[in-house]
């Protein structure tokens, strides 16, 4: 008889992470550490709290941006510019393993809360400097919010039209800065391991964002030239664009190679001598008659509904998509076949929200904790860090604690 094996814990269970954080990069950072079992204390201003808060009333009264981004967080609300609210982080760094800010410029160091300082003071911690530019250079102390790294990291002249550049619908440098901050603490933790030692991590959003740029920025730096705008077209492979179709859907699609081709010639197209004329049998021709290619894909696929046209191109095997509004994405049947939605708890109920990507099967189910309040932890929170009662309601009279 084979023994039944108990399901894995999370992997950070028993990690505590203390977040000196605010808008996106690196409370995303620590919502992927909270969602694998670490404990995440969040630090925000008694004035509000984490501004993200503020920025729309979409989820039911809640910000959309501040629920996606600080599920499963204990909410302190301190401020960490008095002296005694001060004292209350740097107990709570004491006994934490990770440490995470993203702080304005300067700020965290001139309140001895920089990696640098904490790192020497506590050697097993993990801290984390999250910042727009870097901590030196000519631009370590400009302001840098997401669409102003995209500009700056070259993103912007990359996407749109040839007409004309387009930011991207999310805000990709902070989440590329908050994807490496996770990432570069799991490695710091992996290396604890091994060493007994912590130490600092340095993460900026135009490196995060400058590495994702990696195929425009080499062919730029190597050939001379970046690549063309081309909107949903691809700049060197023809077909690859979306078509619209007779019902008003749009569908996009890849041809990869000169076979492929053929058969969209013969199958979708319905025009199979177009497979082998010299003005599109490979693809440097049609990229060359672009304009021509297109409109013999676009004239078959707009006589078809766009569940027949994307039944036709998958039966000739050509790769493909429908183009999706964010509704339909939160309707997709691929999200309903592997149950992927979850509900998670919030100041304003229960609340749909996505599996994380990252699965452990075998294991426990991430932890998707419930959207803090402002300030919903911070008796229980001060109290484990020794403050009396009459402390504590001191801290709330001078407006130090909320």
């Amino acid at each position: 008889m084979i023994a039944r094996m108990e399901p894995l814990p999370l992997p950070l269970e028993g990690i505590t992470v203390i977040a000196l954080e605010q808008a996106v990069a690196a409370p995303f950072a620590t919502r992927q550490l909270a969602d694998l079992g670490a404990r995440v204390i969040k630090i925000e201003r008694v004035d509000g709290g984490d501004f993200a808060r503020g920025y729309d009333t979409a989820a039911h009264g809640l910000a959309s941006h501040f629920v996606w981004c600080n599920r499963g967080k204990e909410s302190l609300a301190l401020d960490v510019k008095d002296p005694r609210g001060l004292d209350v982080v740097r107990r709570l760094v004491a006994g934490a393993d990770v440490f995470v800010q993203n702080l304005a410029q300067g700020a965290a160091a001139r309140l001895g809360l920089d990696a640098a300082t904490l790192c020497a003071a506590h050697p097993r911690l993990i801290a984390v400097d999250i910042s727009g530019y870097g901590p030196s250079g000519p631009y370590a102390g400009k302001r840098a919010y997401d669409m102003l790294v995209q500009c700056e990291a070259g993103l912007v002249s990359v996407t749109g039209t040839p007409e004309q550049p387009v930011k991207a619908g999310i805000p990709v440098a902070d989440i590329a800065a908050g994807m490496y901050a996770f990432s570069g603490v799991l490695a710091a933790l992996v290396r604890r391991g091994t060493t007994g030692r912590g130490g600092p991590v340095e993460v900026s959003m135009l490196d995060a964002l400058a590495e994702w740029m990696g195929h425009p920025l080499h062919h730029a730096m190597h050939d001379g030239t970046p690549p063309a705008r081309t909107g949903l077209a691809h700049a060197v492979i023809a077909p690859y664009d979306a078509y619209g179709t007779r019902d008003g859907g749009r569908v996009l699609l890849s041809v990869q190679n000169d076979r492929e081709w053929r058969r969209l010639a013969e199958q979708v197209i319905g025009r199979p001598e177009l497979g082998v004329d010299p003005e599109f049998a490979t693809n440097a021709a049609r990229v060359r008659n672009r304009e021509r290619t297109d409109s013999h894909v676009a004239a078959a696929l707009g006589s078809l509904e766009v569940d027949d046209a994307v039944a036709r191109l998958e039966g000739a095997g050509i790769a493909c998509a429908r183009l999706r509004d964010v509704r339909e994405v939160a309707e997709h049947p691929q999200f309903a076949a592997r149950d992927r939605w979850r509900e998670v708890g919030s100041p304003v109920g229960p609340l749909r929200a996505l599996l994380p990507p990252i699965t452990l099967p075998g294991g426990d189910e991430a932890r998707m904790g419930d959207v803090p309040a402002l300030g919903e932890h911070t008796e229980a929170l001060l109290r484990a860090v020794g403050m009396t009662g009459e402390e504590i309601a001191a801290l709330r009279r001078d407006g130090v604690a909320a």
